[in-house]
């Protein structure tokens, strides 16, 4: 009996043995088989402390790109008290990450202690505010510019309901936004919604989302986002050009002059991408928006290039710099944001 129980026991050992080793031989599945949502406290509970800087997904992409990487690391290491919301598509009613989530970016990212992947349930999101009528008679398949105007919708949502710092997956953050209700200029009299943060429950945000649906119009880019906010911000302000390098300040919102995100404007985007003699300091700056949307030519980070762009993922996202730019592959350890 007792060398049965022996055998028994010796079987299962080695079948243990064995499959631990299987999992091994998988590239991350560490991180891929961690669950989705590790905060005692849930989405939710996170979201409502009104401090969450977030970022949106709205495609199924499910690696994310070296710039979201850099984005998303830059945040934390600049918030490292605030939670870092990553809402993506490709996640909604998922319990937990697959395997085939496994990915270099979502793994480093993953190991960021305020860094969290949540689910984007549009449907759910959009209860209880004026998108939902939207939302449940658009047709999705006939929509120009779906994915754009989506993501839209979702970050205005989500801050009217939550609160928070909103950023597009292509702004490096540099310092901290000393604002609670802000908007971005993009340039004199012309508002981003690239970037914007506000208290829960703000009512400018209430009206944007009204005005997006009774002006709603996909084939006009830029109509649900930037042109939106522009639009609702004449309302609300007499918009004035600015002074200097003085923000302005409409009732209780912000309007943040051009060079807090967007020193380099829309038309020279590919500067990011060039060698300067003497690099900007970007003392005046909270973050920078890369315009992504503009680089149709694909242009990467390039190791050693020693172009602005090289240098900035160097300095504020080290850890994509080092994995996903420089290759350099190590084991990576769940540590502060701030790291």
């Amino acid at each position: 009996m007792l060398k049965e129980l022996h055998l028994s026991l010796s079987l299962v050992l080695v079948f243990s043995c064995g499959l631990l080793y299987q999992l091994t031989l998988r590239s991350h599945c560490f991180f891929a088989c961690l669950p989705l949502f590790t905060s005692p406290q849930g989405p939710e509970g996170l979201l409502r402390n009104g401090r969450s800087i977030v970022f949106i997904e709205t495609s199924e992409r499910v690696e994310p790109p070296p710039l979201v990487s850099c984005a998303v690391e830059s945040a934390a290491k600049i918030y490292p008290e605030q939670p870092i919301i990553f809402f993506m598509k490709w996640l909604s009613n998922a319990t937990q990450l697959t395997p085939n989530a496994s990915s270099p970016a979502f793994s480093l990212l993953s190991a960021i202690d305020n860094v969290f992947f949540v689910p984007l349930d549009m449907k759910k999101l959009f209860e209880d505010t004026p998108l939902f009528s939207w939302y449940t008679k658009v047709n999705s398949s006939t929509e120009k510019h779906w994915l754009h105007v989506s993501s839209d919708a979702s970050r205005l949502a989500i801050i009217w309901k939550y609160g928070g710092i909103y950023l597009d997956t292509d702004v490096i953050s540099i310092r901290p936004i000393p604002e609670e209700n802000f908007l971005a200029a993009q340039g004199s009299q012309h508002s981003s919604n690239g970037v914007f943060g506000f208290l829960p429950h703000h009512p400018f945000l209430w009206a944007c989302m009204e005005n997006f649906v009774e002006h709603y119009s996909s084939s006009i880019w830029g109509n649900q986002g930037p042109l939106l906010m522009t639009r609702m911000l004449r309302v609300w302000c007499r918009l004035q050009d600015f002074q200097e390098l003085g923000d302005l300040k409409c009732l209780n919102i912000s309007f943040l002059h051009p060079q807090r995100f967007y020193p380099i404007p829309y038309p020279q985007w590919r500067r990011y991408y060039q060698v300067w003699d003497t690099e900007p300091s970007f003392n005046d700056s909270y973050g920078l928006h890369l315009w992504n949307f503009m680089n149709k030519e694909g242009r990467t980070v390039v190791r050693g290039s020693n172009t602005l762009v090289e240098n900035l993922y160097r300095k504020h996202c080290p850890k994509t710099y080092k994995v996903l730019i420089q290759g350099v592959e190590g084991t990576v350890s769940r540590e502060p944001g701030a790291g």
